[in-house]
């Protein structure tokens, strides 16, 4: 007669103070996020509709910091900062502004209307312009990014009539607080946004990381059409403006072109009427223009 596996199993722990030493050790004690909220999914994304559809402009200046490379480069070099101006008016048009430091100098400007772009980097006297759809990526991750990589960072979009949406629970663990010795597990809402594909198949957009604490946004993944993942924001910091909860910190990861900006949002201005103007970029006369793919 055989023995069944679990006693086997069973007799093997109860041996193992006789046959040596239980070696242990410390971990980071874990404590659960207080004051945990429950949503259904309709609530959820009538949260992330309510805030989207709140703003129609955002006048944002602005710190951005950047870093480029990673392990396939075997190194990673760190940009220094600049400040400047993010200017949003729905449904495309942007324009995104850097001033050299110390002096203060245009560094960077480039405008977008959602198909199109315009790129001038004055003190490299370099002027581009294309389409916003990249078709030929860069080895150099720098060179492939496009206004819609902000444009998508700067506000997490609700479910489109075209998706569909499936909700699951899962967690994050937070670092100690200052003055604290332990983690905390905080609970969130996973929200993975699909579109048919073809047939029975399904393709993942979007998958959005909600905060059961404060009911929010904390991370949102942008895939491809491959099913990989292209882009990687973190928002923290929120602040109320009226009804409308925005970050002050928006971080920007790039996994497969090995780049990341951290976008630190100093004075912000919501729904304020931006002129037409605005989204104009005229290159310098005489300067050579090239033609991004």
């Amino acid at each position: 007669m055989r023995t069944a596996p679990l006693v086997l199993a069973g007799l093997a722990l109860a041996a193992l103070p006789l046959t040596g030493c239980v070696r242990t050790h410390s971990v980071n004690r874990t404590v659960l996020a207080p004051n945990v909220m429950d949503a259904t999914l309709e609530q959820l994304n009538g949260r992330l509709q309510d805030q989207y559809s709140a703003v129609k402009t955002i006048n944002a200046k602005v710190t951005i910091a950047a870093s480029t490379g990673g392990r396939r480069e075997g190194e990673v070099q760190e940009i220094p900062s600049f400040s400047g101006f993010i200017l949003l008016r729905k449904p495309s048009d942007l324009e995104v502004i850097m001033q050299l430091p110390v002096v203060g100098s245009l560094a960077l400007e480039m405008v977008a209307d959602g198909t199109d772009f315009k790129l001038l980097i004055p003190p490299k006297k370099i002027a581009r312009e294309g389409s916003e759809e990249l078709t030929k990526p860069s080895p150099k991750g720098f060179e492939n990014l496009r206004p819609k990589i902000i444009r998508d960072a700067l506000q997490v979009p609700p479910v489109g009539k075209d998706e569909v949406v499936a909700r699951t629970l899962d967690a994050r663990i937070l670092p100690p607080a200052p003055g604290k010795k332990f983690e905390t597990e905080e609970p969130d809402y996973d929200l993975t946004v699909l579109r048919a594909k073809q047939g029975n198949e399904m393709e993942t957009v979007r998958v959005i990381h909600i905060s059961r604490v404060t009911l929010k946004p904390y991370q949102q993944d942008i895939y491809d059409k491959t099913g990989h993942i292209v882009e990687m924001v973190s928002y923290d910091k929120y602040q109320r403006f009226g009804d409308i909860d925005f970050p002050m910190s928006i971080l920007i990861t790039m996994p497969i072109d090995e780049y990341s900006m951290k976008i630190d949002v100093s004075k912000l201005t919501l729904n304020q009427a931006i002129d037409d103007e605005q989204f104009v970029l005229k290159f310098p006369e005489g300067m050579t223009v090239e033609k991004m793919p």
